[in-house]
């Protein structure tokens, strides 16, 4: 009996391991950069990734680990120019409904000192539902789904600095139950762009939208809707 109950405790953190997602590595203006993996992040290589402890989703946009996945720290920072390209790249996800938000924040000194705090959170990239019904695959996370990866363009125009970028996937699958997968990296924006964002696209994380906003209440699979809005302020473009 002992021993069957084990075995079926292993086999449930193995399902609720393959049903979530997390960004395992980045593509950055060309260059490779290892994420964390699986439950023991610490065994991994060094990365530019802020350390996250699991798979396990968010649920409410209020916790704090919404923002990064609970991570705090990386060893590395990837450069990029203001006007390159972002790739995160996912080894699974399953979900087919709901909208890919990729976010970005400007450290005020170096990266030790960064903790994301403060309304200063922007999105430079999201795509949400592009055809209904809700209960489709025309959204964001489906084509997460199929490729594994999304890519973003930082804008040209965005001021030279240290940045954290954070990519989330909001899984809309289950009525009222929104799960949030977010993991936040370390990069360092070069050029000669000097904008940034202010005003209404600026949010805070967490908390950035109320837990009933439309956008992350959504009953995919019982709602008549044939529109959608993601959550939080709209994408700056520079």
């Amino acid at each position: 009996m002992l021993l069957t109950s084990a075995v079926a405790a292993v086999a449930l953190l193995a399902a609720q391991a393959s049903a979530h997602g997390a960004v395992t590595s980045y593509v950055i203006d060309g260059t490779t950069y290892p994420g964390y993996e699986g439950f023991a992040p610490a065994t991994g290589p060094k990365t530019i990734q802020r350390q996250w402890p699991d798979y396990n989703p968010t649920m409410t946009v209020t916790d704090k680990k919404v923002m990064c996945n609970g991570g705090t720290s990386a060893d590395l920072t990837a450069p990029v120019k203001a006007g390159g390209k972002v790739k995160a790249i996912w080894k699974q996800w399953t979900h087919a409904q709901g909208p890919v938000m990729v976010w970005m924040y400007k450290c005020a000194g170096d990266f030790k000192s960064c903790d994301g705090s403060g309304k200063k959170w922007f999105k430079i990239d999201q795509k949400g539902m592009t055809a209904p019904p809700l209960s489709g695959t025309a959204w964001g996370t489906n084509d997460v789904l199929k490729n594994l990866y999304w890519e973003s363009t930082i804008p040209s125009s965005l001021a030279a600095g240290n940045y954290l970028i954070r990519h989330e996937l909001l899984a809309l699958h289950q009525a009222n139950t929104p799960q949030f997968y977010a993991e936040c990296a370390q990069i360092q924006v070069t050029g000669s762009g000097s904008a940034q964002p202010s005003g209404d696209f600026l949010a805070t994380i967490p908390g950035y939208a109320p837990q009933s906003d439309p956008g992350i209440t959504v009953d995919t699979y019982g709602s008549k809707a044939t529109t959608y809005t993601p959550p939080g302020p709209k994408v700056w473009t520079g």
